[in-house]
């Protein structure tokens, strides 16, 4: 015993409070006592059932729920039969124990945490012997129920209260473990223990099912007689046994007969439960009945039958009229009514989807029928609980509602037409409902909103949106016609004086606001808003649609800005407003004349000057919004006073945070940047730009108007850098300052257009002067204050909207920005200002070379120190992964572009080879795959624009390879092809790893570059030189070799064949036309054929690979799968070149051939490597590829092997009546079947051109 008292000193130390210096040592002795509980079994039963003489337990509460769970583990583990001695053991334990505790005792009346723990623990201990060593499981248990017999036949029975409860605990946790799907995904699956549980759950359908049910029905209604007798009330109220014995019930409906869970008996117990006084007992019937309704049945007439049985639709009709009855009685809340009223709804749409779901699949008539009746009557009673005030009780009926409109479409959808006259009544109801439960609930104060109420009608709003929808889809006219007649009803009225409340308001506004989102399948841009004849696209631009008729959506627009609206008490509609007339900016280019009157609304104390912080801060945005789309429409002459009836708000304002709040002078200055509304205030500034930029035929004016709102920003901020400079670090004001007037400027020029390139005739170019000195400015104040990571921050980011609008006119301050940003700099930051590079790299491409050249090198060379430092934690790790992908994508960036030079102008020649051995490091480090992949997506660019072979002597000097570095293709054979083949050959390297799948494709890439970019020479060095030092044998090599380089020469060779080919039988067919026909080339067929080949025969079978590789499947490799792919094209050089002869069934026999004899060598290669794979469904795959090999072979007929001769019109055997002159009569024939070949070539480039796209 002395392991026993070890325990329980352990326990006592580990939960007294005042021994925690050896808290650690009794938790780590007690995690080893449970981790082996194989053999500490023993010592947790004795722990656990201990009694003294006089019945009480022996041990602390805390001491027994340990060893419970000592027992668990024991039990949940055991997936084998016990020995027979352990069984016997535990099971006479645990029966004593139930019989002393539970029959005798107060079932553990003191610990309650230990009733639901044993019950439990019992349950696992019943899953591991309930199939061969104890069968009568519940025979034993329902022995100990009945407490007492009756002394006489004429009394009733009396059970056992304590072994009641145990009874349905244990049914509860049998269902939860074998048949809940909820808490099997919860835990790790285990393929044993599935197979065991699945055993159980047979063997207690077989065995105990009816058994089980038959106690408790009995249980339940010995209840609900007791209750009948001595009332509700007591400590011991039936009521309890009641709710938990239907709670039991509830849990195994689903999986076992339904034949004993619906009967005579049952149903009508069921139905008097779900009006229970009692609470607690409706709602767990009303989750029984959803379970009847949900369980599955193999036929759907079973299912209907039992749907009809049940007739839920009527008793839930009675029940919500009764409630709702009630409710309207009360003149407070009740939650728990209301609650109930939610069971309601959850009962009604699990029928209502099983009525869905029956009419959907069922493939039987007379069900079909039977069930749109059942589903009809129960329709009027959806819309009812879809109606009620609470949105809880709403949503329960959605998903019923979404399965339904879903079932209308899918009918619709094969049989177009007009709806029967059900449905379209339903979908007016239901149109009515949500329209109404749409609008706020007049209690809501939206001038003191709840957040949280907030977001849970906004969440509403969204679902009855889709609801709208469908139903939009199904009736169109029926939606539309119902908004617009809402919508101008409200206008009217508010327009006439009536008096209209907020919500109606605001709702149809809203409806104006979401109409366009509904509306899916109407006109986008400007002919959403009027009714406007077709109009090529052009050309659209030049219509004037102002004398076109409005269409509803545009006609509701009207009246909102015609209206006065916007001047509502209440905010929220104003708010509303702008939200509905920024979204839409189009429709002011149809009425222009609707522009300055929402202008006005939007600055007046309507919109950006309304006394309230949160409306005023969202009108910013709007206001910017609309401007910025409209802004070309918005008459030159009012920009000046827009901009002037802004300025009052261009004033920075600065409120700092109690600086007792924070820990340090840096955490104050991120919380008074951060905490300010001048985020909002931005678009302010954004707008003032875009008004500004308006103004670019009169440069004068513009420059002088531009500067009245830059000047004040800048006078502020060099005041502020004074102050700053005077006071130091401590003036956390004066930064805060700097910082937002330094974003203020940056955003000022976001407004303006981005700086063209190439620059347009005409362009007419911004004042560079005033921006240069803008960009100076901070500069200065960057220079003063990099040690403040906001301001590091604000600087670039003002940079980058400069530098977009004014272009390379101030790129020669980049140098000194990033020398002010570098000095003192966070390593993120490095990230960020990287991806500015990149940016201006994509932007100004040949202007950025010269800042470029000089930057390239430091840049490197600072990040190549900074990875090269040690990673000490996850988080370093995490910004070394983040500063390594951002470099090489900067890196990346310029290889792509057209100042690629900059890596080897005389300035950084010195540093090529560091950065070149750098990235072949990257290249090679299996440990960081994201990483690894762009180094070889690096090279592949490398070798393609370095590695270019020097033109020969008499060659053609047009194309559009330029020579590469003289010498390079040594650097690749002696630096990089190594590192290609050491990757793949470490022992690190894993095939069957996805990131590593991933890699050795851009390997094959890289490869393929190689080779297609030195030609011969890099297949003679493979084969001759590099293979055989590797050690590879010939004939590896060789195979090696040719795989490598065949595919690509076989493809190249039938793209010229084809366009070849395909151009020589046009010219042949054009001469047998007409022998007068000019011969021609359509060199589209050359665009069409590069990718329709490359594709196929390369990313396909990469595709493929990458695709197995990441099942798992064989060891085939990404060379062998292009190889494959590449060799199966070559039947088609040959039959190219037999299809110009001009027979057309001489043309598909050949294509036939072709298809025939590449598809059987494709399937036949690649059929084997499918079936290793464990998952036969793997082998489908075969069917896709043979699809594919199919539409390759009918776009090769289509697109290159389709001509025809067409003769010469003959004369005319009917003479021509009066009036109508078919041909030329006596004229030459040759100009006109010329022309007719001609159009006929012709409409057969386009026919292909059409086809391909």
């Amino acid at each position: 015993m002395a392991e026993l008292d070890q325990i329980v000193k352990a326990i006592e130390i580990a939960s007294d409070p005042a021994q925690a210096p050896l808290h650690q040592q009794a938790l780590d002795f007690l995690g080893t006592v449970q981790s082996n509980a194989e053999s500490t079994w023993r010592l947790a039963l004795t722990l656990f059932v201990d009694a003294t003489p006089d019945g009480a337990r022996t041990h602390s509460p805390q001491a027994r729920f340990f060893a419970l769970r000592v027992l668990e583990d024991f039990f949940e583990n055991r997936l084998e039969p016990f020995d027979d001695e352990s069984f016997r053991t535990i099971q006479q334990s645990l029966l004593s124990y139930i019989q002393s505790e539970y029959i005798y005792g107060s079932a553990e009346a003191t610990a309650p945490y230990i009733r639901n723990k044993f019950s439990h623990t019992l349950t696992l201990f019943f899953l591991s012997s309930y199939i061969s060593q104890w069968p009568t499981f519940f025979a034993d248990l329902f022995s100990l129920i009945r407490a007492a017999q009756p002394s006489s036949s004429s009394e009733t029975p009396t059970f056992n209260r304590h072994i009641i409860i145990l009874f349905f605990h244990i049914v509860l946790e049998i269902s939860g473990e074998v048949a809940d799907q909820t808490l099997k995904a919860a835990r790790a699956f285990n393929q044993a223990r599935h197979v065991r549980d699945a055993r159980v759950r047979d063997a207690v359908r077989e065995r105990d099912a009816a058994g089980i049910n038959e106690a408790v029905l009995t249980l339940v209604a010995d209840g609900i007689e007791m209750i009948k007798k001595n009332g509700r009330t007591g400590s011991e109220s039936p009521v309890d046994v009641v709710d938990l014995g239907i709670r039991t019930f509830s849990s195994y409906v689903g999986w076992i007969d339904i034949n004993l869970t619906v009967t005579p008996t049952t149903v009508p117990l069921l139905f008097t439960l779900l009006a229970d006084p009692s609470l607690p007992i409706r709602l767990a019937t009303s989750a029984a009945l959803s379970r009847i309704v949900g369980k599955g049945l193999k036929e759907p007439g079973d299912k209907l039958q039992l749907l009809k049985v049940l007739a839920l639709g009527q008793v839930v009709d009675a029940l919500e009229t009764k409630t709702r009855a009630e409710k309207m009685q009360r003149t407070t809340a009740d939650e728990g009514e209301e609650t109930y009223r939610e069971a309601l709804g959850k009962l009604l749409n699990a029928l209502g989807l099983e009525l869905v779901k029956l009419i959907e699949e069922s493939g039987n008539d007379a069900v079909v029928a039977e069930a749109t009746v059942l589903l009809n009557q129960i329709l009027p009673v959806v819309l009812r609980i879809m109606a009620d005030e609470y949105d809880d009780t709403s949503n329960t009926i959605f998903p019923m509602l979404h399965a339904l409109l879903l079932s209308y479409k899918r009918v619709k959808k094969l049989s177009p037409g007009p709806l029967d006259e059900t449905k379209r009544s339903f979908l007016v109801s239901l149109l009515e409902a949500t329209l109404t439960k749409a609008k706020w609930d007049e209690e809501f104060d939206p001038d003191d909103p709840d957040e949280d109420d907030v977001v849970e009608f906004e969440a509403l709003r969204k679902e009855l949106l889709t609801l709208l929808d469908s139903v939009q889809i199904l009736d169109q006219e029926l939606v539309t016609t119902a908004i617009h007649t809402l919508v101008r009803n409200t206008i009217e009225a508010y327009n006439s004086g009536v008096p209209v409340e907020w919500n109606d308001a605001e709702l149809a506004v809203y409806l104006v606001y979401i109409f366009g989102e509904i509306n899916k399948s109407g006109p986008k841009g400007r002919v959403a808003f009027c009714v406007a004849p077709n109009v090529e696209k052009e050309k659209k631009k030049l219509v004037d649609y102002s004398g076109y008729p409005l269409t509803p959506h545009g006609e509701m627009l009207l009246g909102l800005v015609q209206s006065s609206i916007s001047s509502h008490p209440k905010r929220i509609v104003a708010l509303q407003f702008f939200e509905a007339v920024s979204r839409y900016p189009d429709f002011f280019k149809v009425r222009k004349e609707c522009i300055m009157p929402t202008l006005e609304a939007m600055i007046d104390v309507r919109g950006i000057h309304s006394a309230d912080l949160n409306h005023r801060s969202r009108v910013f945005y709007l206001f910017y919004r609309f401007v910025r789309e409209i802004r070309n429409e918005i008459p030159v002459d009012v920009v000046v006073n827009i901009g002037n009836s802004m300025r009052d708000l261009l004033n920075i304002e600065v409120q700092l945070p109690d600086a007792d709040d924070s820990d340090s002078s840096t955490d104050v200055l991120a919380e008074a940047i951060k905490g300010s509304a001048f985020e909002s205030q931005l678009y302010l500034y954004e707008t003032v730009g875009s008004l500004c930029s308006l103004l670019f035929r009169t440069p004068d004016e513009l420059t002088s108007v531009l500067l009245s709102f830059v000047k004040p920003l800048m006078a502020e901020l060099s005041e502020d850098l004074q102050a700053f400079r005077s006071n130091g670090a401590r003036d956390i004001l004066s930064i805060v300052k700097v910082h937002h007037s330094i974003m203020a400027l940056g955003n000022i020029a976001k407004g303006f257009p981005d700086y063209p390139n190439p620059i347009p005739p005409g362009y007419i170019p911004l004042p560079v002067n005033l921006f240069s000195e803008v960009a100076q400015a901070i500069l200065v104040c960057l220079e003063a204050m990099s040690g403040f990571k906001d301001i590091r921050e604000a600087s670039r980011s003002a940079f980058t909207r400069i530098l977009a609008t004014t272009g390379p006119s101030i790129t020669h301050l980049i140098p000194q920005l990033m020398t002010s940003l570098l000095t003192q700099f966070e390593p993120a930051e490095l990230v960020d200002f990287l991806n500015f590079i990149g940016l201006l790299i994509h932007k100004l491409q040949e202007d950025l070379f010269s800042v470029l050249d000089e930057l390239v090198g430091p840049l490197s060379a600072h990040i190549t120190n900074f990875l090269a430092q040690p990673v000490t934690g996850t988080d370093d790790q995490r910004v070394n992964f983040e500063t390594k992908k951002a470099y090489l994508t900067f890196l990346n960036a310029i290889m792509s572009s057209k100042i690629h030079s900059v890596f080897t102008s005389e300035r950084n020649q010195s540093s090529f080879d560091a950065l070149m051995e750098s990235m072949l490091q990257i290249a090679a480090d299996l440990s960081d795959a994201v990483c690894q992949r762009t180094a070889l997506q690096f090279f592949v660019r490398v070798v393609t624009t370095w590695g270019q072979p020097a033109p020969a002597n008499g060659s053609d000097s047009t194309s559009d390879l330029k020579p590469g570095l003289p010498g390079f293709e040594q650097y690749i054979y002696k630096r990089i092809l190594p590192v290609v083949f050491q990757v793949p050959s470490s022992a690190a390297f894993n095939s069957k790893d996805p990131s590593h799948a991933q890699v050795l494709s851009e390997i094959g890439i890289l490869l393929q570059c190689i080779v297609k970019t030195r030609g011969t020479e890099a297949y003679e060095y493979l084969l001759n030189v590099f293979l055989p030092s590797q050690g590879w044998p010939p004939a590896s090599a060789l195979d090696f070799s040719v795989n490598l380089y065949g595919p690509f020469w076989t493809l190249t060779t039938l793209i010229f064949t084809l366009f070849l080919s395909s151009s020589l039988a046009a010219s042949v067919t054009a001469y047998l036309s007409d022998p007068n026909a000019a011969i021609s080339y359509d060199f589209g067929l050359l665009s069409i054929a590069v990718p329709l080949v490359y594709s196929y025969g390369l990313a396909l079978p990469t595709l493929l690979w990458v695709a197995l590789r990441y099942l798992g499947v064989g060891e085939w490799s990404v060379v062998e799968a292009i190889a494959l792919w590449g060799y199966s094209m070559f039947v088609w050089i040959p039959v190219s070149i037999l299809a110009v002869l001009p027979f057309p069934s001489v043309r598909w026999g050949l294509v036939g051939i072709a298809l025939g004899l590449s598809g059987f060598f494709l399937v036949r290669n690649v059929y084997p490597i499918l079936a290793t794979a464990e998952a036969k469904a793997t082998r489908l795959l075969i069917i896709i590829i043979a699809a594919l090999h199919l539409g390759l072979a009918i776009a090769f007929k289509v697109l290159f092997f389709s001509y025809y001769i067409i003769p010469p019109p003959s004369g005319d055997p009917i003479p021509n009546g009066p009036g109508t002159e078919i041909g030329s009569p006596g004229g030459d024939t040759t100009t006109s079947s010329a022309a007719a070949v001609e159009t006929t070539v012709s409409a057969a480039a386009a026919l292909r051109r059409m086809l391909f796209s």
